[in-house]
C-alpha cells in the first residue's frame, strides 16, 4: 500500500509539473501571437492578453502547491539547520502546518468567491455541459471559470502540506530527517 501512495505522489507531482510547463508554454505562445498580430498585422486578438494573464495565474497557483509538496517554498532553512535536529524538525513541522491552514483558508474563500463571482468575459468563448453533452458557447465565458483555481490550489496546498508533514514525521522517527532544502543534519547522529 505504501508503494501505491509513493507512486501516486510521484505521478501527481509529474502531472502538476507538466501542467505548469504547459501553462508557461501557452503564456509564451499567446504573448508572441498577440505581439505579432498587434505590431506586424495591426489586428490583435481581443482575447490574447486575457489568456496570457489567466495562464500566468493558473501557473503560479499550481506551482505553489507543487512547491509546498517539494518543500522548496520560502522557509527558514538557515534557522532549521542551526538548531538541534529535534528543534529544527518541530519548527519546520509548525510552519508546514501553518501553510496547510493557509491552503484551507484559500480553499474556503475560493469556493465562496467562485460561488458569488458574477460577470462574463465578453471576448472569450467556452464550453458548457448542457443536456448531457459538451456544447460550444461562442462568447461570454463566465468569470468564475477563471477564479476556480483558488479553491483547487487551496486544496492542493493543504494536501501537499499534510503529505509533507507525514513524510517528514516518518523520516524523523526513522532517524533520516533533513530540514527543507537538505541543509540540516540527520536526526540520529
Amino acid at each position: 500500500m505504501t508503494r501505491f501512495f509513493v507512486l501516486l505522489d510521484l505521478w501527481v507531482r509529474k502531472a502538476l509539473t507538466f501542467f505548469c510547463a504547459l501553462m508557461l508554454l501557452l503564456m509564451v505562445c499567446f504573448t508572441v501571437y498577440t505581439v505579432v498580430m498587434r505590431y506586424v498585422f495591426e489586428n490583435p486578438p481581443v482575447w490574447g492578453d486575457l489568456l496570457t494573464v489567466l495562464s500566468n495565474i493558473w501557473l503560479v497557483f499550481i506551482a505553489l502547491a507543487l512547491t509546498v509538496r517539494e518543500k522548496q517554498h520560502i522557509a527558514l532553512n538557515l534557522i532549521y539547520s542551526r538548531l538541534p535536529p529535534a528543534a529544527g524538525f518541530a519548527i519546520q513541522q509548525f510552519w508546514t502546518f501553518v501553510i496547510c491552514l493557509l491552503g484551507v483558508v484559500i480553499c474556503y474563500y475560493g469556493i465562496e468567491m467562485v460561488s458569488k463571482m458574477g460577470g462574463k468575459y465578453w471576448e472569450m468563448w467556452h464550453f458548457a455541459w448542457e443536456e448531457g453533452k459538451l456544447v460550444f458557447k461562442p462568447n461570454y465565458m463566465p468569470k468564475k471559470y477563471a477564479v476556480m483555481i483558488m479553491p483547487l490550489a487551496g486544496a492542493m496546498v493543504s494536501i501537499a502540506a499534510l503529505v509533507a508533514i507525514l513524510e517528514d514525521t516518518v523520516r524523523f522517527r526513522q532517524g533520516r530527517f533533513e530540514v527543507a532544502g537538505g541543509t540540516g543534519a540527520p536526526a540520529a547522529e
